[in-house]
């Protein structure tokens, strides 16, 4: 009797329903200039947001102030974002996932993508290279600006 074997079936990737970015190519901003926003002398002054897309590889620490917002849920979010960025005076919002090579990216195009449909020409929204991994990888000055931070998820 032969036995038939077949793989399960894969499923389709999170964001295989939901349009692609018309900008494919965000902006990004370099770990060093992040430090550097988080160090302007005045602190009470914060005009940029960052967001944590990580869901279910959410863990080992995220950089200090982000706030976490799945990306597998974030697509239908965006109008209520912006309203909310935008009421707050944010001028930048930056997008980072584990490498900032996936989500991150895909976040920072359609966020992008609204940004312009409103027609604002203050508000950017920009990917973190090298994601929360190079973050945390980049040194005792990046490390002490994450909270939750797990030296051993970063190995």
């Amino acid at each position: 009797m032969a036995t038939s074997s077949t793989a399960p079936a894969k499923e389709p990737a999170w964001h295989a329903s939901l349009p692609a970015p018309r900008n494919s190519t965000p902006d990004s901003i370099s770990r060093d200039e992040l430090l550097e926003m988080f160090s302007k002398k005045d602190r009470s002054v914060k005009d940029f947001v960052l967001v944590d897309l990580r869901r279910t590889d959410y863990e080992g620490g995220t950089i200090h102030g982000s706030i976490n917002l799945p990306a597998q849920s974030l697509y239908p979010t965006i109008p209520s974002l912006y309203a909310i960025f935008a009421a707050a005076g944010v001028k930048k919002v930056v997008w980072y996932c584990g490498s900032s090579k996936g989500r991150g990216s895909r976040a920072a195009g359609w966020f992008d993508d609204y940004i312009k449909d409103q027609g604002n020409k203050e508000m950017r929204s920009v990917i973190l290279e090298g994601g929360v991994a190079g973050w945390a990888g980049a040194g005792e000055e990046y490390v002490k600006l994450m909270d939750g931070y797990v030296e051993s998820a970063w190995k």
